[in-house]
């Protein structure tokens, strides 16, 4: 059986998950041949490297002829899902022979973006990496008859390289943040979380990307908390990083559009205990008070963080229990079985033609607005109309996620894409 993955990119979190499954499918020897089209150039060869060392082949930026031709000759095209518009592109711009379509979705779609309702009717089998999806009101508006046809497979490739590290109860609390720091996904009000915190000294340790540095830098020192944050930057050995924390500060968006949070995993398994607020996606990963701790303001926050520091043995317990929940729940071996009993399921299922022009439109200005929750932003005349209290409006800000200034960079051409671009900035 061969299994086509299209994918705009293999980087992050989906380079990882990928990677992972090609590498677990060849331990299991499961008969089933990956082979990965990548519709952008690789910024680094990370990812691709580890899928060719496992047997695993990569197929990047293909022409048109050749796509179709691979497609054709796949018994399952799985459709690696978020809203990028080089996939988008391609599945509409493509003469695409009849197919099993596998779509596995790496957005919650609870919010911009949204995953189209009409590209889960069109699949074979749909697949969400998080339960939460499920509140989607795309999802909650499906006949009840598609229900046999939808899933949940989480997107984990497991945690090789991360050893579990128990907390010693005479060490002190050592909080960090690890992960995206981009205002769609890290909560815009992070640094007011963390001024709450009455602890002498206290400091979080942010490992990663060093975007929004200047900003958060700024915020902090609008409310006298200069220097509590410590930018370690990007490191590749990310295991002796997470050996210096105790405690991840992971407070995000509430309309964040993430699902299985591989970061969060990462530190969990590592037996970090985690600070969390109630979105959809970290409750089912986060059992509060068993595996971590769920806040809902900052006093909430500072009293969790307190808590911690003068509980030592709980704060072990929770890491323990922590590092134990995910490598049971989040494996790589879970992965992969997961996913072949689908790919089972998906081959009892004919082929068949597929209209993606019927699902995401017929221009770049269409397709970017099929996975918009509020397209009323987005006027015909290229004016936007946008509320001033909004949340939400650190996701349109983005420069790539699928925004309008990606599409915008994609599409030049496109004049409507083009004064929704302009637009926007100017109320930036």
């Amino acid at each position: 059986m061969q299994v086509l993955h299209i994918t705009a990119h293999l980087g992050g979190g989906v380079g990882k998950v990928l990677s992972g499954l090609v590498a677990q499918a060849s331990i299991s020897n499961s008969g089933i041949k990956h082979l990965i089209v990548c519709l952008e150039e690789p910024e680094k060869n990370q990812f691709v490297d580890k899928v060719r060392e496992y047997g695993g082949e990569v197929i990047v930026c293909p022409s048109m002829d050749m796509l179709e031709k691979i497609i054709e000759d796949s018994d399952i095209v799985q459709l690696e899902w978020w809203n990028h518009p080089a996939t988008i592109k391609y599945l509409c711009s493509l003469s695409i022979p009849p197919i099993r379509l596998l779509t596995w979705s790496h957005v919650s779609g609870l919010h911009t973006p949204i995953i189209p309702k009409k590209l889960i009717l069109a699949s074979h089998v749909f697949l969400f990496t998080s339960q939460c999806s499920f509140e989607s009101k795309e999802v909650m508006s499906l006949p009840p008859e598609f229900e046999d046809r939808l899933g949940v497979v989480s997107s984990s490739g497991g945690f090789p390289g991360l050893p579990e590290r128990r907390d010693g109860i005479n060490e002190s609390v050592s909080v960090g943040y690890f992960g995206s720091l981009n205002f769609a996904k890290l909560h815009p009000r992070y640094i007011d979380y963390l001024a709450a915190v009455e602890i002498p000294g206290f400091k979080v340790k942010i490992i990663g990307d060093l975007h929004n540095q200047d900003t958060l830098n700024q915020q902090c020192d609008a409310i006298g908390k200069t220097g509590i944050l410590e930018f370690a930057g990007f490191v590749p050995d990310i295991a002796s990083e997470l050996a210096t924390i105790n405690v991840l500060a992971y407070l995000l968006n509430p309309e964040h559009y993430g699902t299985t949070e591989n970061a969060l995993l990462e530190a969990m398994a590592m037996g970090v205990v985690p600070v969390v607020l109630d979105n959809p996606a970290e409750r089912q990963i986060i059992d509060d008070h068993s595996t971590g701790l769920i806040v809902h303001s900052p006093d909430e926050f500072a009293d969790a963080i307190q808590w911690l520091s003068e509980n030592p043995d709980e704060r072990q317990r929770l890491g323990i229990q922590a590092a134990k929940s995910v490598r049971e729940r989040f494996s790589a071996e879970k992965m992969e079985a997961s996913l072949n009993e689908y790919y089972r399921k998906t081959m009892s299922m004919e082929k068949r033609t597929i209209d993606f022009s019927e699902i995401f439109g017929i221009d770049p200005a269409e397709w970017f607005l099929s996975c918009q929750d509020d397209k009323s932003i987005f006027i015909e005349d290229g004016s936007i109309e946008l509320d001033d209290d909004t949340i939400v409006s650190y996701g349109l800000f983005e420069k790539s996620k699928g925004s309008v200034f990606h599409f915008s960079e994609y599409f030049p051409d496109n004049l409507e894409l083009k004064l929704w671009a302009k637009n926007l900035k100017l109320l930036q």
